[in-house]
């Protein structure tokens, strides 16, 4: 493709669609053309890819994840294919930047946090690898919401995203699923063979939108299946003509719910029903529909552990178990034991989280009446696991229980993927140590060769080639663009440490980064920074383990140190913060809340402003992290120790060259032996200590009174500032009646924290010696390339030849 089949094939979309030509077309119209043409090609892409697998019967493998945080497509997709230079130069001789194009398409609403940009870096690896590879999600309306802060407040608003993003979904009505919810299962038998009635259920239609994933530099092209819900039922006409017109909408209205928003508020008993009806949804119909793929092909599932790898992605898809059962015990007609065998053999599961609450459970009675036929298979899983678990551990019940799916008229959906699942994985090897000798020790003692450590690992090339391309283009220049297909080869960059030219051009593309955020700090939220002070950024979904307000009181601490001396050296600094609350995390609001406070009190103190500046930009999300990551120079990873799985927030600042200062939690510690102690900056207690410090009793009490400069932080909290006052902070922090005081021990790392920052402060000082640490966390990125994760999957989990 030349430059001018680009400006004819444009044209004759925008003829065919709009009935005009680039010299009328509106912007909108342009950008939706343009990405028509890009996805036909990907469309084309596809077909090839799916006639060649197809036809040389290569595994499929299937990730069912309930998010994929995709960003945008369009300049990811014009990258992937080579092509993004070409349509540049083409849409530049009709005069049109295609910059603007860019910045005209919205963020796909269709993530939140790590675990969705997660899989979608994994969805780029597994195309670019050429593995075939179909992601299951929902397909949001509404996203997860659009953050505004009003007031200091987080406010959520509908993410109305598929105004312009819709033109990268291929909707396919005619390949619409039955999903059923509620009613009653009968069963009987017939002749020595159960059978089950499903009736007076209530029945939804799942309907699939395509969306093509690009991979860089290959013949592949995978694809997003998402579900949107829709009701079987046609518009009710006789209600409608009566004036009940609520009641002619009710089917739509109740089935379409379903698919609105992701992780809706479950604060409350509809809440729940949703998320439940959401995860079965997804996994129901992306079961039926990978089965009866399978049969076309191989009009038996007897080999479908041998052809299909089925991939759980956290507990929310962990339903697949009991509904691969239900499907081939109700419609396939397979025996217990048969379809226990190739359930198991067919399904692998990654755990994300040590946090117990993440670890979904669902009352008995809530799955009982939403899914009756499958709660009663959940049991029968039970039953039988926990006869084995007698049979190998006699009466010790303590042990039984905790390993049973059922317990306490819950469900555990982590216990139901550990009792089925052939292969668990962790996500980095501290996580997945916690996993065997703590959270899932009795099932890894049972059965240890199912456990294993996949470090996560991050799309680089979009996170470096595309995000951050002066950059890029100077490691082209140094090491060759080898790098671009292997990630290995950065290490060639370590040669040119104490090379004082190529670390002066590493500085002069951070001030140049800088500068551009600086530039739209300033546009979006009125406040002027200084590029040539020290960028610290904590960008990450704001949780309380995460400890952004351990930051938010290491601010303070600096903030009272230069008002009680203002004539003391000290090293320019901006905070830069982007988190979202999920909308009922009331703690987690009222943190963002604090950071706005500070940000005022500090931005407009005549005495502090010039020295410290503190930014919180809100509606966090890939996009805006393709802006701020490149900025970055201190990379805060600094959750409590024990409680990170992973992180990939930590990987992304990496490779763009921001040093780590964190704890030694998640993949910071395989950060740390790649970079060795002299490239990051560690503080804090050790995953032993915080759990010896529990055991023994911690008092945060202690740790105020044994610290003038904590005292001070924690005196001006309870006397509030910017006409405001912390009171729910600050006793979170000492007396916490809804549960143990400083759940995260904040006050515990709080004076190691701050000796660690003025450790940043004087080696910032030094830029010789500061960029030839930014140099070397740049080249020991490598190891965290989702290529190399997916590579361990392919091997060692879904078996791919």
């Amino acid at each position: 493709m030349n430059q001018k089949q680009i400006i004819e094939k444009l044209e004759e979309t925008l003829l065919r669609r709009y009935g005009c030509h680039s010299d009328t077309a509106s912007p909108q119209q342009i950008y939706r053309c343009l990405c028509y043409l890009v996805n036909e090609m990907l469309v084309e892409k596809n077909t090839q890819f799916n006639r060649k697998t197809n036809k040389d019967q290569d595994k499929q493998v299937y990730y069912m994840s309930m998010e994929f945080l995709v960003g945008t497509s369009l300049r990811n997709n014009l990258y992937n294919l080579g092509l993004e230079e070409l349509f540049t130069q083409a849409l530049d001789k009709c005069g049109i930047d295609i910059h603007d194009l860019y910045e005209m398409e919205p963020d796909a609403g269709l993530g939140n946090g790590g675990l969705g940009r997660l899989a979608s870096c994994y969805m780029d690896s597994a195309t670019t690898l050429g593995i075939p590879c179909t992601g299951y999600s929902i397909r949001y309306e509404f996203g997860i919401f659009k953050q505004k802060i009003i007031d200091g407040w987080q406010m959520e608003f509908p993410d109305d995203w598929l105004t312009m993003g819709d033109v990268w979904l291929v909707p396919r009505e005619d390949e619409a699923v039955e999903v059923k919810f509620g009613g009653e299962a009968h069963g009987w038998d017939d002749n020595g063979k159960y059978r089950v009635a499903h009736v007076n259920y209530q029945s939804v239609m799942a309907v699939p939108n395509d969306m093509y994933i690009s991979g860089h530099d290959t013949d592949a092209v995978n694809k997003l299946v998402l579900w949107s819900a829709k009701s079987p039922r046609s518009f009710d006409m006789t209600a409608f003509s009566r004036g009940d017109y609520a009641k002619a909408l009710e089917g739509d209205t109740m089935a379409e719910v379903i698919s609105k928003v992701l992780y809706p508020a479950d604060d409350h008993i509809a809440g729940k029903r949703l998320r439940l009806r959401q995860q079965y949804l997804l996994v129901s119909a992306s079961l039926q529909t990978i089965l009866r793929k399978h049969l076309k092909t191989y009009r038996s599932l007897d080999n479908l552990a041998d052809k299909v790898s089925i991939h759980i992605n956290d507990t929310h898809p962990a339903l697949c178990v009991p509904e691969l059962m239900r499907l081939l015990l109700d419609e396939y007609d397979y025996g217990w034991d048969e379809a226990w065998e190739i359930t198991c053999n067919t399904l692998s599961y990654t755990n994300h989280t040590v946090m117990s609450e993440a670890l979904e459970r669902w009352s008995e009675s809530l799955f009982s009446e939403q899914m009756p036929r499958v709660y009663q298979i959940v049991c029968e899983i039970n039953r039988r696991l926990v006869e084995d678990l007698r049979a190998k551990y006699g009466n010790d019940m303590g042990k039984i229980n905790y390993m049973a799916v059922i317990a306490n008229g819950e469900i555990r959906m982590a216990n139901l993927c550990l009792a089925a699942c052939h292969k668990i994985n962790g996500v980095s090897k501290l996580h997945t140590e916690i996993l065997k000798n703590s959270i899932f020790r009795d099932y890894y003692q049972m059965e240890p060769n199912r456990f294993l450590n996949v470090t996560n690992g991050i799309a680089y090339r979009r996170w470096l080639c595309q995000s951050n391309p002066d950059l890029s283009a100077l490691l082209k220049e140094l090491i060759g663009d080898g790098f671009v297909k292997d990630s290995r080869e950065l290490e060639k960059l370590l040669k040119y440490r104490d090379d004082a030219s190529v670390l002066s051009r590493l500085q002069e593309i951070k001030l140049a980064n800088k500068q551009r955020l600086s530039d739209l700090i300033l546009q979006r939220n009125g406040i002027q920074v200084d590029p040539n002070s020290l960028f610290d950024v904590q960008i990450k979904r704001l949780h309380e383990y995460k400890r952004q307000l351990l930051n938010v009181l290491q601010i303070l601490h600096m903030y009272l140190e230069i008002k009680h001396n203002p004539n003391a050296p000290f090293q320019p600094r901006t905070f830069i913060f982007a988190a979202k609350a999920s909308a009922g995390y009331i703690m987690a609001k009222q943190i963002i809340q604090l950071i706005c406070a500070v940000s005022r009190l500090v931005n407009s103190d005549p005495v502090v402003r010039d020295k410290l500046k503190v930014v919180f930009m809100e509606d966090y999300n890939v996009s805006l992290a393709e802006k701020i990551i490149p900025a970055a120079e201190i990379s805060e990873q600094i959750s409590i120790a024990g409680k990170e799985a992973s992180g990939t927030g930590n990987m992304k600042l990496m490779i763009n060259g921001a040093v780590t200062l964190g704890t030694l939690d998640g993949a910071n510690v395989e950060i740390r032996e790649q970079v060795g102690d002299e490239n990051i900056v560690l503080f804090g207690l050790r995953t032993p200590e915080v759990n010896d410090l529990w055991h023994h009793g911690y008092n945060p009490l202690v740790y105020i009174h044994n610290d003038p400069q904590l005292q001070a932080v924690m005196d001006l909290l309870r006397t509030g500032f910017s006409n405001m006052r912390f009171d729910d902070i600050v006793n979170s922090l000492i007396t916490n009646h809804r549960g143990p005081a400083d759940p995260y021990m904040c006050l515990a790392d709080f004076h190691d924290y701050v000796r660690a920052q003025n450790d940043v402060s004087a080696l910032y000082a030094d830029q010789r010696k500061f960029t030839n640490m930014s140099l070397v966390n740049i080249a020991k990125a490598g190891l965290f390339s989702a290529d190399r994760a997916v590579t361990e999957y392919a091997e060692n989990i879904w078996h791919l030849k």
